[in-house]
């Protein structure tokens, strides 16, 4: 499976505070969406989340972001591989995705930018 990137995931209590910050170190603008309850601000290979405390505790055990060139082909190679997948793929605003677990006990999301399939995120 090739991995094309990694977005690094930071939970963070106040996201407009914390937004500039990240905006000023990679020198561009953060995009923001919601994702359920949670707001979240996508500033170059960071990805700032912020909401309830009960979500963010679950967000907090996946470790990172991986872009990968279809989240279908990276779901048969985690299986094939001895992972496991947890959720998804389902729509998001950016593409598709899955939460996966991988045989050492590591928790990974995988994103693609495809359009279509799954079910909108949210």
């Amino acid at each position: 499976m090739e991995i094309l990137g990694t977005t690094l995931r930071v939970c963070v209590d106040d996201l407009d505070r914390t937004v500039p910050f990240y905006e000023r170190l990679v020198g561009r603008p953060a995009e923001r969406f919601d994702r359920g309850n949670v707001s979240v601000a996508a500033v170059g290979c960071f990805l700032l989340m912020s909401g309830p405390a009960a979500e963010i505790e679950v967000l907090r055990q996946v470790r990172a972001t991986l872009a990968v060139p279809d989240v279908e082909e990276a779901a048969v190679a985690l299986l094939a591989s001895g992972g496991r997948v947890l959720a998804g793929p389902i729509g998001s605003p950016a593409g598709r995705t899955l939460v996966a677990l991988h045989q050492d006990g590591s928790i990974f999301e995988y994103a693609d930018r495809g359009g279509g399939g799954g079910t909108p995120a949210g």
